[in-house]
């Protein structure tokens, strides 16, 4: 199976007062094949909508990718100019952002913001032809086509970013990347829009990046989901492993801060601290301080990456496939 997105050895850091650095992504590696669906997970601040803006070079100063490599359908994106980049967009990869709703321009029909995409990559000049062709992708995540010609405020939020992901979906892209898509929307409508993404990805063979706080809806969606934790990723598994057996204690406790919507009211307890300040990363391992399974050992060393098939974990006491906590 042919690998659409691969990320070697990638920081990112930001640049701060007098000069210095602070490592927002620190040497992550992973990768995501044809039609496959990987989530990223972790509290805010861990590196998520960094590695998203990432891969299509949204960075702007004080942001600076200092290290690594990006493949997207084999092209590093790091190595190409500006105007390579910008075709590159949309058309290889698109991205649909947090709070995309208002990615819109409220006073430009819509039919008018797609013609705009389609010509300025060449698809076509003219207006009818882009027209019939933005009717029918309003149709696939669905909006009557006939709504083409409504202003944005004339839509709901939901058909709002439904708009955003069809537009993310016109030039055909082999890769589509989702950082909070559905935030601001209600969990019913939220589901929806989901199912409708996921069932295009088979229909139009696409991969995808989802990014989002809620690792329930991930372990639902996704086929693999990478769990990071201050600039790292601790462990990458499948969903059904993540949910069953989670190998790394951070991963365990993110998992279990989300409530069951079925049984019985439980008082959860969720991970205990904060998240890590990345002006002062410890010896050893970074996520010691609130870990309920730390030893001696993970304050003196970084933790060694264990394989586990195609996907792996760093840590130095992991649970057992078996264990309860």
């Amino acid at each position: 199976m042919n690998i659409v997105l691969e990320v070697k050895d990638l920081c990112v850091d930001y640049i701060i007062a007098h000069g210095r650095h602070v490592r927002a992504v620190d040497h992550v590696s992973f990768n995501i094949k044809e039609g496959e669906s990987l989530g990223l997970a972790g509290e805010s601040g861990c590196g998520k909508s960094t590695i998203a803006y990432s891969l299509l070079r949204l960075h702007r100063p004080p942001a600076l990718i200092n290290n690594g490599s990006i493949k997207i359908n084999g092209q590093n994106i790091l190595e190409m100019e500006q105007e390579e980049l910008n075709l590159f967009r949309w058309q290889e990869a698109s991205m649909v952002f947090q709070s995309a709703m208002n990615c819109l321009n409220p006073v430009v029909r819509l039919e008018k913001q797609f013609f705009d995409l389609y010509k300025a990559h060449g698809i076509t000049n003219k207006r009818s032809e882009a027209r019939k062709m933005t009717k029918e992708l309003l149709e696939l995540v669905g909006i009557p086509g006939d709504r083409v010609k409504d202003y944005p405020h004339q839509f709901s939020g939901g058909m709002r970013q439904r708009a955003v992901i069809a537009m993310a979906l016109a030039l055909k892209p082999k890769l589509l990347i989702l950082d909070e898509p559905t935030t601001a929307l209600d969990t019913v409508v939220q589901r929806d829009i989901l199912k409708r993404i996921y069932d295009l990805k088979d229909k139009l063979k696409f991969s995808i990046l989802f990014i989002t706080h809620d690792i329930s809806l991930m372990m639902e969606f996704c086929d693999n989901i990478a769990v990071m934790y201050a600039g790292e990723i601790v462990e990458k598994a499948t969903a059904q492993n993540l949910l069953h057996a989670p190998r790394h204690p951070y991963s365990f406790g993110l998992k279990n801060s989300f409530p069951s919507l079925q049984g019985k009211i439980e008082y959860m307890e969720g991970i205990k601290g904060n998240p890590l300040d990345l002006n002062a990363i410890p010896v050893g391992c970074r996520f010691q301080e609130r870990c309920f399974n730390a030893s001696d050992i993970c304050f003196k060393e970084e933790p060694p990456r264990v394989l586990v098939g195609e996907n792996f974990f760093h840590c130095h006491n992991p649970l057992s496939v078996n264990q309860e906590v």
